[in-house]
């Protein structure tokens, strides 16, 4: 059996000044790794954020069209809004070739677009500042604009006086 010194315990148990610039270097370019990292997955997230909005409107135009197609429900199907008058922001539109439904789009209808409600809900819409409203069938779905609750016709928009404001502070009922 071998016996090992005191003396040889103890110089291998310390590092030697070789090794620990050895340990830094290797911690500086793992460090300069981290850094390199954060910074490229920074930049890919604020280039993810901006395309972000386009493909959520081309995914939700894909799930409805399929749903549609295939008769199944969608996450956006869903039913919200309804029992007591809610408030939102309304816009409208006068311009379309398709609604999501499937209909031809006319801006001489009453209808509206929502982002949850069923394809055919009846909703009275009333311009909280005038008190005029109008009942509107849901065909579309919208308003893709953060902040704005519904979408209504320009014939909508027109009988409740808000052609020219172009927004206006609505309160939304569902009819049974």
């Amino acid at each position: 059996m071998r016996s090992i010194s005191r003396a040889n315990v103890c110089s291998t148990s310390q590092p030697s000044a070789s090794h620990l610039s050895i340990n830094l270097r290797v911690a500086v370019r793992l460090f300069a790794a981290v850094i390199l990292a954060s910074g490229l997955a920074a930049c890919a997230q604020s280039s993810l954020v901006t395309n972000q909005t386009a493909l959520q409107g081309a995914n939700r135009q894909k799930s409805m069209a399929f749903a549609r197609v295939h008769g199944r429900p969608t996450r956006h199907t869903r039913v919200a809004g309804q029992g007591a008058g809610s408030y939102g922001l309304a816009s409208f539109y006068g311009e379309g070739s398709e609604t999501a439904s499937g209909e031809k789009f006319s801006p001489n209808e009453l209808t509206a677009a929502h982002p949850t409600l069923p394809f055919g809900t009846r909703l009275r819409v009333t311009n909280v500042s005038n008190g005029r409203s109008v009942i509107v069938r849901v065909n579309d779905r919208g308003p893709f604009v953060r902040g704005r609750t519904v979408d209504v016709s320009s014939s909508a928009a027109e009988r409740i006086g808000m052609i020219d404001q172009g927004v206006a502070k609505v309160k939304l009922d569902v009819i049974h």
